[in-house]
């Protein structure tokens, strides 16, 4: 029989041992994800040279939002000394106030529950894969290997009941090691099955143009929901700050961050460019929307088993990484409102034969389980991959990546107004915004031609 006992835990200050390859760990498994698997779709509809040159920009972009973000980690308060930010939307407040604070936590929030939205579709998406590998290699490429998703999302969802067990970053780090060596797994050997491909065809497939439409605005909706796609692939900034308050110090924790970010973003780049573009040279006009799952590739057929689940395996933990800051903001937030309350505060230590001890609180088992369950229900109504990366990318591109980072720098380095600085800052912003609203109505008129299909 298991032991149980009772007592009242409160916020305590943990000590903290991240590192830079800690941190890189985390950045990969956040980053490289359901995002990396579009994006040969992408190049395909923006062609040779605009497809490779959007990566880099936005690569370039998030580097330099990133290395902003990272210097607000501390901030220099008159009255109580240096304050460290533990979270995106405490680094708002403090540098902003708390009006922006609430645009801010809804942005957040809002990116962060559709992301691990985004996951959910993506796993029973490759689930289904391996299913359907297996069908196509029994009975032959044409056979009508038809497979639901709506089970394999609910068994992921019941995987992250369990998982969401752990109470937060501090205790992940074996997670995202495990995810992140899934994570470039897979990358890997979409990769080597595109150069493969290529061999074969003994040529590069595809245009400078892309794929071509019948009419304009058709090409043009493409193009923009490519860019909300590739948008979704880079930015972590919801949870950067969440990162780096796991790293000791010394040395100082925005220099780490820095590296690590710097080591993470090339690391994903390289791999985003060779996938999408051997991808792209692979298939050409017929490239999938998701490389790995729309069956450009049908042999060898226990490779493309193999890599649906590492796929699997680090959206499993991917998707915690996602939630752990809407948990730890719901258990600060019910702490500090009912510091009296045994549903919130008292935990429950449970300790079961073979098994190491680990702690139970009510009010973690009910929302967390209840978070698992809406993000299953909402992948389930909107089961549209590209589309719904696309609508996440541009929705949390420009005010989460770009704009909060911008203002919070001008706040910290009291940057003048209309200062070479200033400009050039402002400018940088008001393009990505741009980018934003492009890649947001590409990608809703996509989900609207796809319910209406």
């Amino acid at each position: 029989m298991g032991e149980e006992e009772t007592y009242n835990l409160p916020l305590i200050q943990r000590r903290r041992t991240g590192n830079v390859w800690s941190a890189v760990a985390h950045i990969i498994t956040g980053v490289i994800g359901a995002g990396v698997l579009s994006l040969a779709w992408s190049v395909a509809q923006l062609g040779w040279i605009a497809g490779p040159l959007a990566i880099l920009l936005f690569a370039g972009t998030t580097l330099a939002s990133t290395n902003l973000l990272c210097d607000c980690y501390r901030f220099p308060d008159p009255e109580y000394g240096t304050i460290t930010s533990s979270s995106y939307m405490g680094a708002v407040k403090l540098y902003l106030g708390d009006i922006r604070e609430k645009v801010c936590g809804v942005l957040v929030h809002a990116s962060l529950f559709g992301t691990t939205t985004a996951y959910v579709i993506t796993s029973a998406t490759s689930i289904r894969a391996i299913l359907k590998s297996n069908c196509y290699h029994k009975e032959g490429h044409h056979a009508p290997c038809q497979y639901g998703d709506s089970m394999y999302m609910v068994l992921f969802g019941v995987v992250q009941v369990i998982m969401s067990f752990i109470p937060d970053l501090h205790n992940m780090a074996w997670v995202s090691v495990v995810a992140a060596i899934m994570s470039l797994t897979y990358s890997t050997v979409g990769l080597g099955l595109g150069i493969k491909t290529v061999i074969e065809n003994g040529r590069m497939m595809g245009s400078v143009t892309g794929v071509p439409t019948s009419n304009i605005a058709d090409k043009l909706w493409l193009v923009f929901q490519a860019l909300g796609d590739i948008a979704f692939a880079y930015p972590y900034t919801v949870i950067l700050l969440e990162i780096e308050d796991t790293l000791e110090s010394p040395p100082p924790e925005n220099k780490t961050m820095k590296k690590a970010s710097m080591i993470a973003i090339l690391t994903t780049t390289s791999f985003y460019l060779c996938c999408a573009c051997f991808g792209f040279a692979a298939f050409g006009n017929q490239t999938p929307g998701n490389l790995l799952t729309g069956f450009g590739f049908y042999e060898p057929y226990w490779l493309i088993d193999f890599a649906n689940a590492c796929i699997v395996l680090h959206l499993v933990g991917g998707y915690q990484i996602y939630c752990q800051p809407i948990y730890s903001a719901v258990d600060r937030w019910c702490s500090r409102n009912y510091p009296n309350s045994g549903f919130v505060n008292n935990f429950y230590r449970l300790k079961l034969p073979l098994l190491p001890a680990f702690q139970l609180n009510m009010l973690r088992i009910c929302f967390r389980t209840a978070y698992v369950i809406s993000t299953t229900g909402l992948a389930i109504l909107f089961p549209y991959f590209n589309q719904v990366l696309g609508v996440l990318g541009a929705l949390g591109f420009w005010p989460l990546g770009i704009y909060f980072p911008v203002e919070m720098y001008f706040v910290q380095n009291k940057v003048e107004a209309w200062s070479r600085k200033w400009l050039v800052l402002r400018s940088f912003s008001f393009v990505c915004f741009l980018v934003t609203v492009l890649g947001l109505i590409g990608s809703l008129e996509g989900i609207v031609s796809e319910k209406l299909s």
